[in-house]
């Protein structure tokens, strides 16, 4: 897995209306040019929002993707949710996740 390469995708498509394009009509051939395994590959193709969370995708560059597919914010907050549930807990970056999902984290 290259977390780096999920999130220098999510980065680009977010500031480049070129990558945004290309994304909608040349996904196959965009996805290729960034280091990305199968399974980061196949989320950001489906529009997997839960399972890029999971796979540890900084929020700040998730929402804009999600936003990008046309997800209301209350969507996207289920969507990264359920992700946890479906895939189990955060795997990597600043999201990661210690502990199981039936124990509260600072109270929450």
């Amino acid at each position: 897995m290259s977390l780096y390469g999920l999130q220098k995708f999510l980065y680009e498509l977010n500031r480049n209306p070129r990558t945004q394009t290309r994304y909608q009509e040349e996904r196959a051939a965009l996805l290729q040019e960034y280091p990305l395994d199968e399974q980061e590959r196949a989320a950001i193709d489906s529009g997997d929002i839960g399972l890029i969370y999971v796979l540890g995708a900084n929020g700040q560059l998730l929402m804009h993707f999600a936003a990008f597919l046309g997800m209301p914010w209350p969507s996207y907050i289920q969507a990264m949710r359920e992700g946890v549930v479906r895939y189990g807990p955060v795997r990597a970056g600043v999201y990661t996740m210690t502990l199981g999902l039936d124990e509260k984290v600072a109270g929450v």
